[in-house]
């Protein structure tokens, strides 16, 4: 009878090494052995070791420093895709309306982008650890559906996106003041007048946010491991912006559709489809028409995810560091 607990212990304990060794060699964890000195092992350690505090912090952090540089380059593209205006007609719009509105609006994406942000790379490092530690498949896999769903998750916002829709559109100027007047206002319409536009930016998110870990991590192997604090910030500028430019041009014609669904308020919910449909033929069926505004737009975004790369790079070493 003494005998026997110390034997199924044993048998225990050798079954546990067995299925350690197991997921060492499918995943690549470093449970039993040290981990390999190469740059994978880096980014797993990286993944599994950091608080979670620092990616959520320096995600909203570089939305912060992004938003108040770009916003007036942003507000002149929506004004392209709204009412498919060429550059100088939109910036003629602003430039009537006055210096002191050129920041009206910028609440929504502000709150936005700060919480957008801050889920995308918070939760993208949370479902990786969940994914390993749950399920049998490589690294890069987990990745892969991490990034696809901190993107999807990230749509819960949409309701900011919507509010500066309508405070960017100069037709909605008299009725609409503020961010706050726009969420009482639509509040009588129902829950579902702020998610108006859900389904394009679900198209966007996901797939884009999973291109976009894929690549950056790829690129970020390339940078050299005695590279200085200056040379890493320049590296994740020009990896950050030429990602982000290309994303976001591949993905504009749907920004168009999004924009034209999220500009009505208290009408009939049109899918994206048929909202296509009405576009593409008020453009006269051209598709050269539904990327209007596009060349401004690569312009704001190399800038834009230029800042919010290297703004979350620099934030991220540094909040190590504390």
């Amino acid at each position: 009878m003494g005998k026997e607990p110390q034997h199924v212990q044993l048998k225990d304990t050798q079954n546990d090494i067995h299925k350690k060794e197991v997921l060492s060699a499918n995943s690549a964890l470093p449970v039993v052995r040290n981990p390999v000195p190469n740059t994978g092992s880096k980014v797993l350690t990286n993944v599994t070791n950091q608080p979670d505090w620092v990616e959520y912090t320096s995600g909203a952090g570089a939305a912060f420093v992004n938003i108040i540089v770009t916003f007036p380059v942003n507000k002149v593209i929506f004004r392209q895709q709204l009412h498919s205006i060429r550059m100088h007609k939109a910036i003629r719009q602003m430039q009537k309306e006055g210096l002191r509105n050129l920041y009206k609006g910028v609440l929504p994406p502000l709150l936005q982008r700060m919480s957008g942000l801050s889920l995308m790379f918070g939760l993208y490092d949370q479902y990786t650890r969940i994914i390993i530690s749950h399920i049998d498949c490589k690294l890069s896999t987990s990745k892969l559906f991490a990034a696809l769903l901190s993107g999807s998750t990230e749509a819960v916002l949409v309701p900011f996106e919507r509010v500066q829709s309508l405070l960017q559109d100069h037709r909605h100027g008299e009725k609409f003041n503020n961010t706050f007047q726009v969420f009482r206002q639509l509040r009588g319409y129902g829950l579902r007048e702020y998610y108006r536009g859900l389904t394009p930016i679900l198209l966007r998110n996901g797939p884009s946010s999973a291109i976009f870990f894929t690549v950056r991590e790829k690129l970020q192997e390339l940078v050299p491991k005695d590279a200085s604090r200056a040379e890493k910030i320049s590296m994740d500028f020009v990896s950050g912006a030429i990602l982000g430019a290309s994303l976001s041009t591949i993905w504009y014609p749907l920004n168009v559709i999004k924009t034209r669904m999220q500009s009505k308020v208290n009408e009939e919910f049109m899918s994206v489809w048929r909202t296509f449909n009405i576009v593409y033929n008020e453009r006269g069926r051209r598709w050269r028409t539904m990327f209007r505004g596009v060349h401004l737009n690569f312009s704001r975004a190399l800038i834009s995810w230029g800042i919010i790369n290297a703004s979350y790079g620099l934030l991220q070493s540094m909040l190590h560091e504390v």
